[in-house]
């Protein structure tokens, strides 16, 4: 064998020992990124019966039905629902810390109805919801905040009271706000049940419909997020 077929040979060797090496580290590399991109967003809708479905079928749920309507933009996503029927938001600071855990990437957190219905002292659920926000920023968990608003029946000054709760704690915290929950829903025939109070499907839909904008504001941030990180 001749010098120069050596060298061929031990050229092509050498080719197939990094072929061989680098086939050996490249998947897990591509593997791991494709597994991070693919990761659902976990975002835990936590409220009250507004959230855990009442008097609808679970199909037609607030967290199902959004969770749907991500999907249908192309968004990898898992909502859990911690909504409890008749819940306050002191009952919900109570329940929050197990609620978390695992820890959610977002939190949508919806309550205060019940507060309201019910004339609680405005300071109460501000003091509440303040509590609750403060443990999500410590934990460094994305929020949604969505609004309610008293009713009438109380008095234009409760009013005025309990509705600031939610525009002034969003600010405090810097976290975005969706400022009614029940916007467009609330009082009208064709989308609540029977109580007067609580959507139908079509009326979880007609919520879905108009907070999926912020929600999936919400969702991008995180995935933009992620992606600087890796």
């Amino acid at each position: 064998m001749n010098a120069r077929v050596s060298r061929v040979i031990g050229w092509n060797a050498a080719i197939a020992l990094w072929l061989t090496i680098f086939a050996g580290i490249v998947p897990p590399i591509l593997t791991s990124a494709a597994a991070a991109q693919s990761r659902p967003i976990t975002i835990v809708a936590f409220g009250d019966s507004l959230t855990a479905g009442y008097g609808v079928k679970t199909s037609e749920s607030f967290p199902v039905q959004l969770q749907m309507a991500l999907e249908a933009k192309g968004h990898k996503v898992t909502i859990v629902n911690a909504g409890v029927s008749g819940d306050t938001t002191a009952g919900g600071l109570e329940r929050l810390d197990w609620a978390l855990d695992p820890q959610p990437d977002a939190v949508i957190l919806e309550l205060g109805a019940n507060d309201a219905l019910r004339g609680i002292d405005p300071k109460e659920p501000r003091a509440n919801v303040d509590k609750m926000l403060a443990k999500l920023k410590a934990k460094n968990i994305a929020v949604l905040l969505t609004g309610m608003k008293a009713p009438s029946n109380w008095g234009a000054d409760y009013a005025k009271s309990f509705d600031a709760i939610y525009p002034d704690l969003a600010t405090k915290y810097g976290v975005p706000l969706y400022p009614f929950f029940l916007e467009g829903v609330a009082l009208d025939k064709a989308f609540t049940q029977p109580d007067g109070l609580h959507p139908t499907g079509v009326g979880v839909a007609e919520i879905v419909k108009r907070i999926l904008p912020d929600v999936e504001a919400l969702v991008q941030r995180i995935e933009q997020s992620e992606a600087a990180a890796r």
